[in-house]
């Protein structure tokens, strides 16, 4: 029975993670947004967030990008491999509406499962 919360140890949270993941990492993207993975060996993955101000303006779409994120992550948590992943939001990202941001997380989450 698998638990779907997104507890503190799947979140990546200092700096130190972002550079691991940003020095070496595959990268899968569309023009809106784009997912960073690198291998880890904690035998779980783990996420960080960059929704840059420069990119998205109002915090409140900011915000709507990352519990977007946050979600497709924690459902899809347990069939992802073992990688830190930073998910990275692009200025496009505000021209589609949730569902088609929701599917495509999907579909760019479906390159890392095992």
């Amino acid at each position: 029975m698998f638990d779907y919360f997104f507890k503190k140890k799947l979140r990546l949270s200092n700096s130190v993670n972002f550079q691991y993941v940003f020095s070496k990492s595959s990268k899968k993207n569309t023009l809106e947004i784009s997912i960073l993975g690198r291998s880890n060996v904690l035998g779980y993955p783990r996420l960080g967030l960059s929704i840059p101000r420069k990119n998205i303006k109002n915090a409140h779409n900011r915000n709507l990008i990352k519990r977007l994120v946050r979600e497709t992550f924690r459902l899809l948590q347990h069939q992802l491999i073992s990688m830190d992943f930073v998910v990275i939001a692009k200025k496009n990202i505000l021209n589609l509406d949730n569902k088609k941001i929701i599917d495509m997380l999907k579909s760019l989450w479906a390159h890392y499962h095992r």
